[in-house]
């Protein structure tokens, strides 16, 4: 005979009871409900430690309705696990701030300070370098594309070989330590101890034989021996950007947030984080003008960059203390969300151990990986086309150091207001229009104003007559022009290239998400750099310099957007596809968790209840309700 049990009227899920000499077992929240072999009274059900009853009572359960005995049939341990569940979850309401629920407030303000405390220094670093190596005497902004395809390179790709190892060895927190603390020592070393003694390290003699020996077309390559020490701050500041940004921080990320909520706040984050391109500018363009309060004996700039790079330091701090934070408070909250992996339960969870080649191997595999590679490299040569040519127009107008860096600020400030709107209708995009059509928009604005930019460099002086209304020469006119370019290619790129970039990531495995975003980030974004770098290298041997290449660099560019496009376009198929299944299996889940139970006040009622197996609980065998 087959019964059911219930509790306070409401029907345990599908729990049905079998003769005897059968058992199952079935759990439903904290509960387990075995049948066992034990004979029992319906009548022990109700209360099973009265074991005497009254007449009554054995003639209501013989002779009562089908209803009054479902009603009278209760597990009391059941009820009061249920009630007290219900209470629970009635006294514990979500709280909110802001219509946020405060563990969401618990993750997105950390990751929001560390994105605006990165970005400030990346700021500071990233106008700095270029100061440094573009006004030092005997270089130029032709040392650029050598420097990338040469140094920085090489420099990325030892890098991620030695995260790589270091990721199989050390947890996820000692290597966020072991990865950022060599950053901050350096920037603070360099100046107070290499820049102050950068005419007793630097071999300008060993570098002027050279020069006059191999031809005035090897300054570029000669120049990275020449001012090394500057070419070093180079390196570590694009790869500040790479590991600390990228790898780092939007690795973080990617760890502790759920798909939904990076939809909804990826892209937000820039929102602080670019005040800090305001700040940085601001930064920047204060130091820069110390110069003026100083004597004819001082050296402004090395008074700047001992200020600039105090901040960096204490920046870089902050940033640790903030992940040392986030790690031992926020996540270990229960109540706080975590990114759900279910559909990858099945992978093992030991470590993944994976050296340089498999990474890459895993890489090539992938054609998902593939198309979000070609889009960092894209990007990377793309801007590095356009922004050479600029940064040679810059030195023409601003030589000396400070005069540099006072515009590389005013810049800066320029890129952080803009990209506040862009992140804003960024937003948008990625709510209204989804992930596709937001990866499209960067590529298209740079190519919209690199075109513009090429046109005034090659056409410039016929509008001479015209510029002259405005007080500008076309040298000018070209510097302004290529900053507007620079501004919102930045922009497009922080407010929707970075989040759709990072988006991507989330859906797949642990293995691929976390080997090969080393790979794309560490090495995809400084090889894109250095392919650019390698176009304009070629272009200058053969049509003599930088200047005279500039029509084809704009042919090079047209290519370049068109395969980043298209490979835009494919990753978007195969994220929708990705989330798509992910969707499935949440719903999945949640069939499993409902087991076709309709909710109640007090639990879940069982469907299809056949009238006569309930009646037959007199005579069912012993079930026994236990914790």
């Amino acid at each position: 005979m087959e019964g059911l049990i219930a509790f306070k009227g409401n029907l345990c899920p599908s729990l049905k009871l079998k003769p005897r000499g059968y058992s199952t077992s079935l759990r439903t929240t904290n509960l387990r409900f075995r049948t066992t072999s034990t004979q029992f009274s319906p009548l022990q059900l109700q209360n099973p430690y009265k074991l005497n009853q009254s007449q009554e009572d054995i003639h209501f359960w013989q002779h009562g309705s089908f209803e009054q005995r479902q009603s009278q049939l209760v597990c009391p341990a059941t009820a009061a696990v249920v009630s007290s569940n219900n209470d629970h979850h009635s006294d514990k309401e979500t709280k909110k701030f802001l219509g946020l629920e405060i563990h969401t407030w618990k993750k997105i303000v950390p990751l929001g300070l560390m994105f605006f405390c990165i970005l400030f220094n990346y700021t500071i670093v990233r106008n700095t370098k270029d100061v440094l190596v573009v006004t030092a005497k005997g270089s130029s902004a032709e040392i650029i594309p050598f420097l990338k395809t040469w140094v920085t390179l090489p420099t990325a790709i030892g890098f991620m070989l030695m995260y790589t190892k270091l990721s199989d060895k050390l947890s996820k927190e000692a290597l966020f330590y072991s990865m950022i603390f060599p950053f901050i020592a350096f920037f603070g070393a360099f100046a107070f101890v290499l820049y102050p003694l950068r005419d007793m390290i630097h071999p300008i003699g060993l570098a002027d034989k050279l020069v006059a020996a191999l031809g005035p077309s090897f300054v570029g390559p000669v120049a990275i021996l020449r001012i090394w020490s500057f070419c070093l701050f180079y390196v570590m500041a694009e790869l500040w950007g790479s590991v600390v940004l990228s790898l780092l921080f939007w690795g973080f990320a990617n760890q502790i947030m759920t798909v939904d909520e990076a939809k909804k706040f990826y892209s937000l984050f820039g929102l602080g984080a670019n005040i800090s391109l305001i700040f940085a500018g601001r930064t920047v363009r204060f130091f820069s003008n110390l110069r003026e309060r100083l004597g004819p004996d001082v050296d402004g700039w090395e008074v700047s960059l001992k200020g600039m790079m105090c901040m960096v330091v204490v920046m870089g701090l902050i940033i640790s203390g903030i992940y040392w934070a986030t790690n031992k408070f926020v996540l270990q909250d229960p109540t706080v969300p975590k990114p759900d992996h279910r559909h990858h339960h099945h992978k093992k969870k030991k470590k993944l151990k994976q050296g340089m080649k498999e990474s890459l191997r895993l890489l090539l595999s992938s054609k998902y990986l593939r198309d979000l590679a070609t889009l960092v490299v894209s990007y990377g040569i793309s801007i590095n086309l356009v922004e050479v040519t600029w940064k040679s127009k810059l030195k023409a107008q601003f030589p000396s150091p400070n005069a540099y860096a006072s515009f590389m600020g005013d810049f800066s400030t320029a890129t952080g207001l803009t990209t506040l709107v862009m992140m804003l209708v960024g937003r948008q995009v990625l709510l209204k229009f989804g992930w596709g059509t937001a990866a499209l928009v960067t590529p298209t604005v740079l190519l919209v104003t690199g075109v513009g930019f090429f046109y005034l460099v090659l056409f410039g002086q016929t509008l001479t007559p015209l510029l002259s209304h405005f007080g500008m020469t076309p040298l000018l006119a070209a510097v302004y022009v290529g900053a507007v370019q620079n501004i919102f290619s930045k922009s497009a790129k922080y407010s929707l290239f970075d989040p759709c970039k990072e988006m991507a990531y989330i859906p797949l495995d642990e293995e691929m998400k976390f080997k090969g975003k080393a790979a794309i980030d560490v090495v995809g974004n400084p090889l894109g750099k250095s392919g650019g770098a390698l176009i304009q290298q070629v272009m200058i041997l053969v049509f003599g310099s930088l200047a005279n290449s500039t029509p084809y660099l704009g042919g090079a560019l047209l290519v370049i957007v068109l395969a980043w496009l298209k490979a835009a376009h494919s990753l978007n198929s195969q994220f929708i596809e990705l989330e798509r299944e992910e969707e499935e299996e949440d719903d999945d889940d949640k069939e499993v968790d409902n087991n076709g139970d309709d909710e109640t006040q007090n639990g879940v009622m069982v469907e299809d209840v056949q009238k006569t197996a309930t009646e037959s609980l007199v005579t069912a065998d012993g079930a026994v309700c236990v914790n």
